[in-house]
């Protein structure tokens, strides 16, 4: 597991989070402002090979948001998030996690898709979310 440097760190309790890259955007809504580590993976954590673009870690239960901002290479950001969970995560297989594709343009209900929920669940425990250009999620 990769140490994360405290400069890629950003510990907030903001009741709206929000996460942009071009015109993918996903805003974490937080409305009982818990304390969250907000932490820059792509060019801070891991500077070389694909990685996703950010991670979030809710302090009080240890859950793991991994988001990827995308185009509409979707295949692709899938590979960027699992090989940072492989990188960072503490535990891939029992720490709850959320895996976030934000991309302009995806074959939202395709079998290959749901295909793939199904292998992050049952790898990683992790619940795969694949939207297009907008997404607020509850923490």
């Amino acid at each position: 597991m990769l140490k994360i440097p405290d400069n890629c760190v950003e510990v907030v309790k903001h009741s709206r989070i929000v996460l942009e890259e071009e015109s993918s955007k996903i805003t974490f809504l937080n409305p009982k402002q818990i304390e969250v580590r907000k932490i820059r993976i792509d060019g801070c954590v891991i500077k070389e090979g694909i990685k996703c673009d950010y991670m979030i870690i809710t302090i009080h239960n240890g859950y793991e948001y991994y988001i990827e901002l995308k185009g509409s290479d979707v295949d692709h950001a899938l590979k960027q998030i699992e090989r940072t969970i492989t990188l960072v995560s503490s535990n891939q297989q029992k720490i709850t996690k959320h895996c976030f594709i934000i991309s302009t343009r995806c074959p939202l209900a395709s079998p290959k898709i749901q295909h793939l929920k199904i292998k992050f669940k049952k790898q990683y425990n992790a619940n795969l979310i694949i939207k297009n250009i907008l997404l607020e999620h509850t923490l």
